[in-house]
């Protein structure tokens, strides 16, 4: 009987202090293992099409296509590690020690927060670039942008070790077996941080985007008025140009599916659980880093050209760099 129940621990020969492994049907497991694992792949393949398109084509070298090749490398890491990590440690026995453990944990908390930052730029990026088409090119440039990007990856990193810095001095603090990878926080905790990463951010995501489009239908309505043609020959107001608003409806639509991909993630938080485990029980979560390089392949026609270079190998043509993508 003892050697039947040490068949089932993750560590037999801790018969007292093991996990046990899970029993689940052989079929359901696979069945998962084969789905969750199809999705990170395709994350990590179509992310690195992204990264690869926007760092290799000189003419994609823009401010905004500088947030969303942040956006992307934010997107690979999940694909790349949370997806399989997450699979691994809900599925299976924690085998990695506590060490990875943590490290897992903090990148758990770092990706969340920089796609979000990546999003508030994004966003500010789009209401600069519409509202106040006149100082865009002074005011958002690439050495500026590449500045706040890093300034986001920075603050992501310094705010998640708040949350882990505690399992860093005490290993495995929250772990209630060996074979277990747990981290806990606290409500108050996790209220402050719905507060503060979630509400504020998307209060001000939401808020630029309606002052957009705000903009965007009072240019349309200028544009059909033959009234308004006549004296917009004579205005020095600047406005944006139709390409600036088809770029804001398109981003639009990334932000729209983050956001909806991204609240069910907090409301398990708010409902008291912690937020690693709300990063864990909400799949939405993961599938928006697979849905951004599919909405790029819809919206972006220079997307999909060059994906097209990419994969029939002609980016390693000399020159290719400077190739008409646009």
């Amino acid at each position: 009987m003892e050697t039947q129940d040490g068949a089932e621990l993750c560590f037999p020969q801790l018969f007292n202090t093991s996990c046990r492994k899970l029993t689940s049907p052989w079929f359901e497991v696979m069945f998962i293992h084969i789905l969750l694992y199809s999705i990170s792949l395709l994350t990590v393949a179509l992310n690195l099409l992204v990264i690869i398109s926007i760092s290799h084509f000189r003419q994609l070298h823009t401010t905004t296509n500088i947030l969303l090749l942040s956006l992307a490398v934010s997107d690979l890491v999940g694909g790349l590690v949370l997806m399989p990590g997450e699979i691994f440690r809900k599925t299976s026995c924690w085998f990695l020690g506590d060490f990875v453990c943590f490290l897992y944990n903090y990148l758990s908390f770092i990706i969340p927060y920089s796609s979000v930052g990546n999003m508030v730029l994004i966003s500010v990026d789009r209401y600069v670039a519409i509202c106040d088409p006149l100082h865009y090119t002074t005011r958002i440039t690439v050495n500026r942008v590449k500045l706040c990007v890093c300034l986001c990856w920075l603050c992501s990193l310094f705010y998640s070790f708040l949350f882990v810095k505690d399992e860093l001095t005490q290993p495995g603090r929250y772990n209630s077996c060996y074979g277990e990878c747990v981290l806990v926080i606290d409500y108050v905790t996790a209220v402050v941080d719905l507060v503060l990463d979630f509400i504020v951010p998307i209060t001000v995501i939401i808020a630029l985007y309606l002052r957009i489009f705000a903009v965007a239908v009072s240019q349309a309505r200028a544009m059909r008025s033959h009234i308004t043609a006549v004296t917009l020959q004579h205005s020095v107001t600047p406005k944006a140009k139709k390409s600036e608003l088809k770029a804001a409806r398109n981003l639009g639509v990334v932000v729209v599916v983050f956001i909806l991909c991204f609240c069910p993630y907090y409301a398990v938080s708010f409902a008291g659980d912690s937020l690693v485990n709300a990063l864990s029980t909400n799949a939405l979560f993961y599938c928006h880093s697979c849905l951004n390089p599919v909405i790029y392949a819809f919206v972006y026609p220079w997307f999909r050209k060059a994906v097209k270079l990419i994969v029939t190998l002609q980016i390693l043509q000399p020159g290719s760099s400077e190739t008409n993508i646009m």
